[in-house]
């Protein structure tokens, strides 16, 4: 398959979090905090939303209208969720490869999915530069991982670049809570979470990390225009939990 080579090294800068710093730093700043939460990620999803993380998939998976035979892209899939849910729905006539740049989470997801008895593709890639020919996915999904992605628009562009005419991109995140909720979200975000994650991950400031990333990630209006601006069309999104998060979606057409 094709392989994109990243670019020379920017001197610009990005955010991490509330940090600013050298664009090329990020990825690896990210890097961290996913090879420190890998173990435990799947606990701390559980703990932080209460369950409702697994709601917000199974719309997600609702809305993809994966049929058998298709070939999918999960992106940033992490530990597999997405993945073993549409590795079920494609059988054995279709394709989900399970890709993430981190190897630490990419390794979770891979041992959970063959403990299901679920054997598929899996791939360390970076979604800036995904090593796929134009065209080849009826479905391409990215659940929780477009924020901390340093060129977001970049990464739209690629996961449109590798949709077939007709395919869909389905963009689940943390987004912007309804206003009313803002205060309460943020005491628990920036005072409760970070301890959950002491405790249970051993890891404070990777989940204070987590918290300011989604104060950084642009609102669901400004993410759908990017969306449009990479070639997407009929793009729309649902507010999930009173905008805690959001499903983005969007089809190739032409």
């Amino acid at each position: 398959m094709e392989n994109k080579t990243p670019q020379p090294q920017s001197t610009e800068t990005t955010h991490f979090g509330f940090q600013t710093v050298a664009e090329h730093e990020k990825a690896t700043k990210v890097a961290e905090v996913f090879h420190s939460v890998a173990q435990r990620y799947d606990v701390m999803n559980d703990l932080m939303s209460g369950g409702l993380h697994r709601i917000w998939k199974s719309f997600t998976i609702g809305r993809a209208a994966v049929r058998p035979g298709m070939k999918i892209l999960d992106i940033a899939g992490g530990t597999g969720d997405l993945s073993k849910a549409f590795a079920r729905k494609v059988g054995p006539s279709g394709q989900v490869w399970l890709t993430d740049i981190n190897s630490s989470m990419l390794g979770v997801g891979r041992d959970r999915l063959l403990d299901k008895g679920i054997v598929t593709p899996v791939a360390v890639c970076d979604a800036e530069y995904l090593p796929f020919p134009d065209g080849y996915f009826d479905r391409v999904s990215v659940a929780f991982g477009l924020r901390n992605m340093t060129h977001k628009d970049q990464a739209l562009a690629e996961m449109y670049r590798v949709l077939k005419p007709g395919g869909k991109l389905l963009v689940l995140e943390f987004s912007q809570i309804a206003k009313p909720l803002a205060p309460a979200y943020d005491w628990y975000s920036f005072n409760i979470l970070p301890k959950i994650g002491k405790i249970v991950a051993q890891d404070e400031d990777s989940y204070r990390y987590l918290a300011e990333s989604i104060r950084m990630h642009p609102d669901q209006e400004t993410l759908a225009q990017m969306m449009r601006d990479v070639g997407l069309e009929r793009v729309q999104y649902f507010n999930l939990t009173a905008g805690i998060c959001a499903l983005h979606e969007g089809i190739r057409l032409d």
